[in-house]
């Protein structure tokens, strides 16, 4: 028994994710290509049991309307798709073509290319040309990480009530607690607004980078 969670080695990590919900073979091509075509920014994508993860909760939530703030080239969008029911509807946010054509490639592939919508600009702006009404289900949190404040503003608000935001690299690989830099000082100050925000109850979990899942009132 232990009162923290453990960490994962790498053959532990290993037996993790085989014996959660596997990439299939989809997954690991895409990833696989993220690594071998963009080798200085695959860290950005989303570990396998994150996006399995991702999956489960979409089903578990019965989400219907979902969004995603950073999709890079794809691998959690294609989770979070894979969990929403026929009519089910994904919209993403990103400023890369050149990342989200990637993306594009394995949404097709996967067969749920017709339940996302991709809008590229800065999600700044684009979130305000959501609805203004309470009509999301579930809000995927990845993308810059000065902009956290931004989206958290833009995306609350149109959450239904029992609606969840989840909010990943919330730890910073650690450095929450001694910030390094302006990202790692962003997310430390975002936190501290999470904590405070008496709109939402929520949690942080260690999973990859850190995990935050935040309910709406």
């Amino acid at each position: 028994m232990t009162t923290k969670s453990i960490p994962l080695t790498s053959e532990l990590h290993a037996y993790l994710v085989s014996h959660g919900a596997p990439p299939d073979e989809i997954m690991r091509d895409l990833a696989e290509e993220t690594r071998a075509a963009l080798p200085h920014d695959a860290q950005m994508q989303v570990a396998p049991e994150q996006a399995a993860f991702l999956t489960f909760l979409t089903r578990l939530l019965g989400v219907r309307q979902a969004v995603e703030v950073g999709t890079f080239t794809g691998l959690s969008s294609l989770a979070i798709a894979r969990g929403l029911p026929e009519g089910g509807r994904l919209t993403c946010f990103d400023i890369s073509a050149e990342f989200t054509g990637i993306a594009r490639r394995y949404w097709a592939r996967a067969g749920v290319d017709d339940r996302i919508e991709l809008r590229i600009g800065p999600a700044g702006d684009t979130l305000r040309e959501l609805p203004h009404e309470r009509h999301l289900d579930f809000a995927f949190i990845d993308a810059d990480k000065t902009g956290y404040p931004i989206y958290w503003a833009e995306l609350v608000p149109r959450m239904r009530p029992g609606g969840v935001i989840a909010v990943d690299n919330v730890l910073r690989g650690g450095r929450v607690i001694a910030p390094q830099n302006a990202d790692d000082r962003a997310i430390a100050a975002f936190n501290d607004e999470v904590l405070a925000d008496v709109r939402v109850d929520a949690v942080m979990l260690p999973v990859a980078d850190g995990l935050t899942l935040a309910r709406v009132h």
